[in-house]
């Protein structure tokens, strides 16, 4: 629990406090209804006594939860006090049980808020049992009120129901409210990432621009140097070096020009969605990045799925994913890949027993310029997250440190199942 709802039930409590005083006042000098005044304002004298206690804990203490149930029972204790000096039956005020209820169900739980209700039961049964059967007096002998135990018995039972039933609806209320705070913050995550998206991409397109043809140039110019020149051992390997890290930049830009541009619906075409899952993985192990310590399962071979798409988009969103995986594992493991329909969607599911990651780093995976692997630049999932938006795609994470990721990419339905 956290140190703010404390608070809050504080002053949530104080405003309470403060409203009944006031209804209280208006009510002894507008009608003819009689409270012990004098009795009623030690009670609220307490309750704000109480309060700056509760603020003092509150301040002092780490120990949030157990606030919260100090401050319930003793709301519960100072109710039933206050139902006391008001008469028992014959007074108005058992109905701020259903207050003690509520903040259960807020600021503890569900099964909380039924203890307190059930809490709230028995010490008005108590009360109204013992002012009944004359083993508890009443605290002012004008109080006294004859009334049969059918009569006793009905105002319990209608008590009883009503806690019980204020109680699963604030459960019920409280629940939805959790999960629409829940989904709220999941959505501006989401315009948070799609933001930075989008300020990632107007500076990738300004970027990218300057930098790729002076880069060329460059790189085209020490490639005719090497092999033009008779050049030492020590030259060769600073001339390849300039070489291989201008490959690394130039791969930097397309990246960032594939996270600027737009989808280009012209370009789509029918494809078979195996064929170039195993077009990656060819390109992968050409590069020397897919090796014999990998072993790759899976149905993308076996089952036939056509897709109506870009299949250079679609072999982006599965190198990144690919590369990730096999990133994960540098000591070798199993890499799945496993292509599904499912309602109508085409899912594909890659699969590592690599690392894993924690929750922290699920939340920044998409984030530009985050990365979990040492030397990542952080824009292949970016670039992922950019192709499977521009085909209202979903994307579903699943992964546990050191037991490996599962990322499934969800296509809608533009699919074709083919034989």
């Amino acid at each position: 629990m956290e140190k703010k709802y404390i608070f809050r039930l504080i002053i949530y409590r104080l405003i309470a406090i403060t409203a009944l005083l006031v209804a209280v006042v208006i009510l002894q000098y507008s009608t003819v209804t009689y409270i012990p005044i004098i009795p009623f304002y030690y009670l609220v004298g307490l309750a704000y006594i109480l309060s700056i206690g509760y603020l003092l804990f509150w301040a002092l203490s780490k120990n949030f939860r157990l606030q919260a149930y100090l401050q319930i029972i003793i709301d519960l204790l100072l109710i039933t006090t206050l139902v006391y000096v008001a008469g028992g039956l014959g007074g108005s005020f058992y109905f701020l049980y259903i207050f003690p209820i509520i903040a259960a169900s807020f600021f503890l739980g569900p099964r909380e808020s039924l203890i307190v209700a059930a809490l709230a039961a028995v010490l008005f049964g108590f009360l109204v049992d013992g002012l009944y059967f004359r083993l508890i007096p009443y605290f002012l002998p004008e109080q006294k009120v004859s009334l049969s135990l059918g009569q006793v018995l009905s105002t319990l039972i209608t008590a009883w129901a009503v806690f019980l039933v204020v109680a699963v609806l604030m459960n019920i209320l409280s629940s939805r409210l959790k999960k629409i705070q829940k989904e709220l913050a999941q959505a501006k995550k989401e315009l948070e990432i799609r933001e930075r998206l989008a300020t990632a991409g107007k500076l990738a397109a300004q970027l990218a621009h300057e930098i790729r043809n002076p880069l060329a140039a460059v790189s085209g110019a020490v490639q005719v140097l090497r092999d033009e020149l008779e050049l030492k051992e020590d030259q060769k390997k600073l001339m390849n070096i300039i070489l291989k890290e201008s490959e690394r930049v130039s791969q930097i830009i397309e990246q960032f020009l594939d996270l600027a541009s737009p989808p280009n619906k012209k370009t789509f075409i029918t494809f078979d969605v195996g064929s170039v899952v195993e077009e990656t993985l060819t390109m992968l192990q050409a590069g020397g990045e897919l090796n014999g310590g990998i072993k790759v399962i899976g149905n993308y071979k076996s089952e036939k799925f056509k897709y109506y798409g870009n299949p250079n988009q679609f072999k982006q969103v599965f190198w990144n994913l690919i590369r990730n995986a096999i990133k994960a594992m540098p000591e070798g493991g199993t890499l799945g890949i496993d292509l599904a329909e499912h309602r109508g969607e085409l899912r594909v599911s890659i699969s590592d027993t690599g690392r894993g990651f924690n929750d922290e780093e699920r939340q920044h995976l998409f984030e530009p310029f985050f990365s979990g692997f040492e030397n990542g630049r952080g824009l292949g999932m970016t670039v992922v997250r950019r192709i499977i938006d521009d085909y209202e795609g979903r994307i579903l994470v699943h992964s546990s440190p050191k037991k490996g990721t599962t990322v499934t990419v969800v296509f809608p339905q533009k699919k074709v199942k083919a034989g």
